[in-house]
């Protein structure tokens, strides 16, 4: 499986056109909201997962497909907004739960 990662913003912005239905004023449609940059030093070209070799090693198989991963991420992320809204004001300090943080 190889995704550019257009293909996973775009896959994103799918998820949320079904599940986020009444968009923010002015915006038609998810993919209005990407905005292209310029590529970081080193930035990951696509994303590429061959889990065959771990299958036939090891015999593991995913639990989880892309489609099914990236639908789960985005309801997680729905539904946990306060957690998200704190990370971005700076006020949540990335402290790890049960280590006295």
């Amino acid at each position: 499986m190889k995704k550019t990662n257009i293909e996973v913003v775009k896959a994103i912005c799918e998820l949320l056109e079904e599940l986020v239905p009444h968009k923010p004023l002015g915006v038609k449609q998810y993919t209005d909201l990407i905005t292209h940059v310029s590529d970081r030093p080193g930035h990951d070209v696509r994303y590429a997962i061959d889990a065959s070799k771990i299958q036939r090693e090891l015999g593991w198989t995913p639990l989880e497909s892309f489609e099914s991963g990236i639908r789960k991420t985005v309801e997680w992320y729905l539904d946990n907004e306060s957690w998200w809204l704190r990370v971005l004001s700076g006020e949540y300090q990335l402290s790890r739960l049960g280590e006295g943080g």
